[in-house]
């Protein structure tokens, strides 16, 4: 494990040197869209060259562990073809990513190259769904079927963790610290893992890129967190979904439940469906976004790819959080249904699990409907104040109350002149300048 975060750290310093760099670079050049977009939360133009120093920490972080020995295996792996296809897919994301921060591109150019990414996985990489791990008991894994449909289902789950992690991009430090927290879980739980089924060797491509998109997210942090100073863009954002996909992938289908309740001992029906609820645990947050933004847009008649301001982070902010706010409540929710599921593999009893996971939920859902309870307390509150003001001086106030009363007594109303201005109301003359 010590080796594996040394390899997060390279991957965190050097994503937090050049994201230095490459902030002071495009302020200095203007390189940044010069408009605001309707749906953006943030007012002052900033650079969105984030997902590049994140990219460039990724290569550093998998560079330095090809010279070690605990990863030959990682790196010898469908000989060789695996991790290179990892390394195309990501370098075919953040080339789609950084045009798209820079010129807007159109949904359908942006799709065609999430599924290219997903496809070299799958055909060069053989990093595909074959199989799935529920339940307990010999032949409890389930085969996905033919290799198309094996092909389909990985192209789908990749491109749909892309696009979820993209989409809650939307409030600073946000998609960075939903990653860390739900990176950290994985890796966890990729590495206590592959310790109870293969305890020769501990070293395994998703606690590699966990570990590094952990690392890498958490030097991107700093300069992104309130009030941000560079963007991960849509380079950063599709990049950690990839990469995300791609450590999900990798473990889900490759262990047998069978052995991992051997491991523990004896059979329970949490553990045994974890190694196919951990990684959907992970992603819930951003799935959940994805999916309710794709039915918002399909039932009116639009693109699932096109923008709006109806987003989650958009709706806490329309609820009365600040943004602040809203970001630490999206880390509460996902480091409780992240950090809980991992419970059920490291706590005995397992019933500590459930505890964390129902007292994380109750707090969660006060924090996140809080501002409902103050708004409706002062509504109640502005409600039952006595009124003060007479009829008359209320009539003042409202020009349609003012002429229905000189309707009614037969006063005529004086208009202002041209250049004059309306006498003020006896309700907003100071005391000082009232006649005794």
């Amino acid at each position: 494990m010590i080796v594996t975060l040394l390899i997060a750290a390279v991957a965190a310093a050097v994503t937090f040197v050049l994201s230095v760099v490459l902030r002071r670079v495009g302020v200095r050049y203007r390189l940044y869209p010069a408009a605001i977009r309707s749906r953006d939360v943030h007012t002052t133009p900033t650079p969105r060259l984030g997902g590049i120093a994140m990219f460039a920490g990724i290569l550093a972080a998998i560079g330095v562990a090809s010279l070690l020995p605990y990863f030959s295996r990682v790196f010898a792996a469908n000989g060789g073809r695996q991790i290179l296809a990892v390394l195309l897919a990501a370098l075919l994301i953040v080339v789609i990513g950084v045009l798209d921060d820079f010129f807007d591109l159109d949904w359908s150019t942006k799709l065609i190259g999430q599924v290219l990414a997903a496809g070299l996985l799958a055909w060069l990489g053989g990093l595909q769904i074959v199989s799935l791990p529920i339940g307990g008991g010999a032949g409890s894994t389930i085969a996905v079927g033919s290799t198309w449909t094996s092909l389909a289902i990985t192209l789908i789950a990749t491109v749909a963790v892309m696009n979820a992690m993209n989409f809650i991009d939307g409030l600073d430090g946000l998609v960075a610290g939903i990653a860390v927290i739900a990176n950290g879980a994985f890796f966890l739980y990729s590495y206590l893992l592959i310790r109870e089924v293969s305890p020769t060797n501990y070293f395994n491509l998703a606690s590699l890129l966990s570990a590094i998109v952990f690392g890498a997210c958490l030097g991107f942090l700093p300069l992104n967190w309130h009030p941000a100073k560079l963007f991960m863009g849509d380079a950063g954002a599709l990049l950690v979904g990839l990469l995300m996909a791609v450590s999900a992938i990798s473990v889900t289908g490759q262990i047998d439940p069978a052995e991992f309740e051997h491991a523990h001992g004896q059979a329970q029906l949490a553990p045994a469906f974890l190694p196919i609820l951990l990684p959907f645990a992970v992603f819930i947050v951003p799935m959940l976004d994805f999916s309710l933004a794709v039915i918002r847009r399909l039932a009116a008649g639009k693109s699932p790819f096109s923008a709006d301001r109806k987003h989650l982070h958009h709706r806490l902010l329309d609820m009365g959080h600040t943004r602040f706010h809203a970001v630490l409540i999206f880390y509460a929710w996902s480091a409780t249904i992240s950090v809980g599921s991992l419970l059920f593999f490291v706590a005995k009893p397992y019933w500590w699990a459930w505890v964390f996971i129902g007292a994380g939920l109750i707090v969660c859902t006060i924090a996140t409907l809080a501002p409902l309870s103050h708004r409706k307390r002062g509504e109640y509150h502005s409600q039952s104040r006595p009124v003060t003001n007479t009829t008359v001086e209320i009539a003042v106030l409202d020009p349609l109350d003012r002429a229905g009363r000189h309707a009614a007594t037969g006063e005529t109303p004086t208009v202002p002149t041209m250049g004059e201005s309306s006498p003020a109301p006896a309700a907003f003359v100071p005391r000082r300048e009232r006649t005794p």
